[in-house]
């Protein structure tokens, strides 16, 4: 009997999301929280848990979607083509990462699947292709609409600058060039920033589909401001670098004010952004999806505003640090 278990962090974009979804940039930082799955081999029958949901999968009826903790899993395993009879292991996953909540929760359960599985089967996948093979059970077998920055930070980890030029259609077809990554985390030490998660969960396909539609149809607005985040993320790597705060939470204020513009943000999202302004943040936004989920903020006294924050109705707060993207171990 042998064990593989892979690990995967969650994420925070920083500035420039979502144009990920637009041949856009964006800047993105891991948070210290992870998600796990565990394979175990020769177990005789394909056992899935999930905290409190467990089942047996006999045959491939059982991989149809239920929408419920259990998906995730189906949803890998239907893409790699396994069938539950013939298995002969079992898969337990967890996550400590806040669940629909703007933190590509369930794209580091799902990039962790798949890394046990590209292990299990010996395909040994590049990053680039663990990354694009998550994204494309998420969408084409899950039928999320999303971006590509959550699964090229699940599996590449720390901070970021990302490029997606040529990926706009979303289609991830075989001639369209690969995600561009440039990893920041080892040329400075962690920015000063906290995310505040208001306990909202939200589907991210759905905050996603409106802005969508309105850029496929060709909408000016919608058009000019997704390119004006990817531009944003641009030259948010310099302040990044040259720890320039107050330019950097400019372009995060700008970016949030654009994304709203789009009916992206929240009543929730942007009283948590007001607080942290009011108490001395450079800049603040949306972490990810729109609708509820998580905040972030710029600031050199997380303290004074994480009480703030907290003041204003967040229920939890998190401390992004570039950690180690996808990592997968076997033993036995």
């Amino acid at each position: 009997m042998a064990q593989i278990v892979a690990t995967a962090p969650g994420r925070c974009g920083i500035v420039g999301n979502p144009s990920d979804m637009y041949g856009g940039s964006v800047l993105s930082c891991s948070v210290q929280e992870r998600a796990e799955c565990r394979l175990i081999t020769d177990t005789g029958e394909l056992l899935v848990t999930n905290d409190d949901e467990s089942a047996v999968f006999r045959s491939r009826a059982d991989l149809q979607l239920r929408k419920d903790k259990l998906d995730v899993v189906r949803a890998v395993l239907t893409w790699f083509e396994i069938d539950p009879m013939e298995a002969q292991f079992s898969l337990h996953i967890k996550t400590a990462i806040p669940m629909r909540a703007g933190m590509a929760g369930s794209t580091a359960l799902l990039a962790t699947i798949v890394g046990v599985l590209d292990n299990y089967l010996e395909r040994s996948m590049t990053p680039y292709h663990l990354a694009e093979t998550t994204r494309k059970v998420e969408n084409r077998v899950m039928g999320i609409l999303c971006g590509l920055q959550d699964q090229h930070m699940a599996v590449f980890g720390g901070l970021n600058f990302m490029d997606y030029f040529g990926k706009e259609a979303l289609e991830q077809s075989d001639d369209e060039p690969l995600a561009t990554i440039e990893p920041l985390g080892g040329l400075l030490p962690s920015p000063p920033l906290i995310l505040a998660n208001t306990g909202v969960q939200h589907d991210s396909g759905a905050v996603h589909r409106s802005p969508r539609l309105r850029w496929l149809e060709g909408d000016a607005v919608a058009r000019r401001n997704f390119a004006r985040m990817a531009e944003l993320a641009r030259r948010g790597k310099r302040a990044l670098i040259e720890k320039d705060w107050a330019t950097l939470g400019a372009m995060m204020d700008e970016n949030h004010a654009l994304t709203s513009e789009l009916g992206g943000s929240g009543e929730v999202n942007d009283r948590l952004i007001r607080a942290a302004r009011e108490a001395g943040a450079y800049g603040a936004k949306l972490a990810g999806a729109g609708g509820g989920g998580t905040i972030i903020a710029l600031t050199d006294n997380p303290e004074a505003l994480g009480k703030a924050l907290l003041d204003a109705g967040a229920e939890r707060l998190l401390f992004p640090k570039p950690m180690p993207g996808l990592t997968v171990t076997r033993t036995g």
